[in-house]
């Protein structure tokens, strides 16, 4: 079904941008932080966790791959959705490369159906990959794959599971082979353009999302205000969560402070690893009525206020 290019030895450096998008919760982030190796991308069962292009880097053969992990497509209803949406189409103008990514269970439908309308007017090169194939039968997979292609034609299809592996392989040779000749853009070591201040931000966002998903609503946000290298080699990292009203801060606190206390230690072992080095997180919960229209906050976030 793929034809990859041969990748031959001594071959010129390739780069080139891949822009992953797709309806919320297809699985984007995941197969980011799979393809890259690392963790670069947060990952939650809550829909919309991804609020801005998140970058992640990764080498295949001769060739600099930069994922852009983008906010999931979704019909916005507030202006932090607008600003979302336009963010995702945004990247995905920019990139080498657009890879739709669809949830084989859920199928083409709803969003998965409107962004497929879309891309009949997007002019890049576009790949198809069909994610969470081992949860549905074979015979559903072609015809998904057919279907698709009938509203765009895609140069290659990828069925693929980014939460365990199967497929990934042949995507990463076949964009390593189909990038554009180039230099890298990005250092080798590199494995996101995210600065640490922000990746640890999404970080402890992350836990707190996983701690509190069934209680506390979207209106929930994470900056990182305060970051000191320590004599002794450690790190002093603080963090404020905003919320937009006091009975949502009194569940990111929790009883007794026990769900502010968890979703510290969470994240401030994750941070400490990705540092390789100790951290000492410190977590304050402040009310801001309506952060969801402050300016500072988007540009925080990397997106743009006018949407």
């Amino acid at each position: 079904m793929n034809e990859t290019p041969e990748v031959v030895e001594n071959a010129p450096t390739r780069s080139g941008f891949v822009a992953l998008i797709g309806a919320t919760n297809a699985g984007k982030s995941t197969l980011v932080n799979r393809l890259v190796g690392a963790k670069v991308s947060i990952v939650s069962h809550k829909v919309q966790t991804t609020r801005a292009i998140i970058r992640g880097i990764a080498i295949e053969d001769r060739t600099q791959i930069v994922f852009m992990d983008t906010p999931g497509i979704f019909k916005p209803r507030r202006r932090l959705d607008r600003a979302m949406v336009t963010t995702a189409w945004g990247g995905a103008k920019d990139a080498d490369i657009i890879a739709l990514l669809i949830d084989s269970e859920r199928g083409i439908k709803g969003d998965a159906e409107k962004i497929l309308e879309a891309l009949k007017d997007v002019r890049q090169p576009k790949i198809l990959i069909l994610n969470k194939i081992d949860t549905v039968p074979h015979e559903m997979l072609l015809a998904l794959t057919a279907a698709a292609n009938q509203y765009v034609n895609f140069d290659a299809t990828f069925m693929i599971s980014a939460l365990k592996g199967p497929g990934c392989d042949d995507l990463m040779k076949y964009l390593a082979a189909t990038l554009p000749e180039g230099p890298w853009y990005y250092p080798e070591d590199q494995i996101s353009d995210l600065p640490m201040r922000q990746l640890a931000a999404e970080i402890t966002r992350e836990k707190l999302f996983l701690r509190l998903h069934q209680e506390l609503p979207y209106a929930s946000h994470v900056e990182t205000e305060k970051w000191e290298e320590m004599k002794n080699g450690s790190v002093r990292i603080e963090q404020v969560i905003y919320v937009e009203r006091d009975s949502q801060k009194k569940i990111a606190l929790g009883k007794n402070g026990d769900a502010i206390k968890a979703i510290s230690m969470a994240a401030r072992k994750e941070i400490s690893e990705i540092l390789e080095q100790p951290v000492h997180l410190f977590l304050f919960v402040k009310v801001r009525e309506n952060w969801g229209d402050d300016p500072e906050r988007f540009r925080e976030m990397g997106l743009d206020y006018s949407q």
